[in-house]
């Protein structure tokens, strides 16, 4: 099987099973088009856990690295970004896939 079709392939597994529809979609849409679409689908997800993590850490008073100070919460603020976006990059919670298939679905339906 030639290289092409490989990345189809492992491209059109969504949750660990194949994806047919994805799979026929992703020959409509470009490699350059699908790696923005993947890097959009993350940033999504980064946004998403984000919210979460701050929430998360809301309630939080006292000392120490997550306690209530000005300081502490600009700290804690970029901290969680970073946590989000390392957890989006490392597969995060499963969002970005959903994303990623929806968005490249409507690519390829415009495409034809």
């Amino acid at each position: 099987m030639n290289t092409v079709a490989n990345t189809y392939n492992k491209a059109a597994l969504i949750n660990g099973r194949k994806d047919l529809q994805l799979a026929e979609a992703l020959t409509k849409v470009s490699p350059e088009a699908q790696k923005k679409t993947r890097a959009k689908a993350e940033e999504f997800e980064a946004m998403f856990l984000n919210s979460m993590f701050s929430q998360m850490t809301t309630g939080v008073k006292g000392d120490g690295p997550f306690g209530d100070t000005p300081g502490t919460g600009v700290w804690r603020s970029m901290l969680t970004d970073e946590y989000s976006k390392s957890f989006a990059k490392s597969g995060g919670i499963g969002i970005s896939n959903d994303v990623f298939r929806t968005l490249i679905l409507q690519q390829a339906n415009r495409a034809g």
